[in-house]
């Protein structure tokens, strides 16, 4: 799979995240085949698809390759490299850049649970090695 950096202005919208996930799980796909996998769950029709699809390709998070009369589409961005730049971004955001915090904000609403505190305590405590 060729590799290349998000840039900023290749946000994806929630729309064409699910899109994304059905690629990432598995690809190359057809614009039938990606439907199949999204459009029972989001209300969508194959249209709503193609132009999903057509939007990603513009953005140069897909890339397309032919196979007869259609098209297989696949990613150009690993999943893990576009949650990191969301994530980056969430934090540059809303924390001004720091993590503390989010852990912080995240802590006083209860939103971790004993098991993602005994996580991130395991990963405090690899990095400091």
């Amino acid at each position: 799979m060729a590799q290349r950096k998000q840039s900023p202005g290749d946000r994806i919208s929630e729309a064409e995240h699910a899109v994304m996930e059905a690629l990432w799980t598995e690809s190359p796909l057809s614009a039938a085949e990606v439907c199949e996998r999204v459009c029972a769950d989001n209300d969508w029709s194959m249209p709503t698809v193609k132009t999903l699809l057509g939007r990603l390709v513009a953005k140069r998070v897909i890339g397309t390759e032919p196979q007869g009369r259609k098209f297989l589409y696949h990613p150009l961005i690993e999943r893990s490299d576009y949650v990191g730049g969301e994530s980056r971004r969430l934090v540059d955001r809303l924390f001004g850049g720091r993590a503390a915090p989010l852990f912080a904000h995240l802590a006083e609403n209860e939103a971790l649970t004993d098991s993602d505190l005994e996580e991130i305590e395991a990963l405090l405590k690899e990095m400091r090695k």
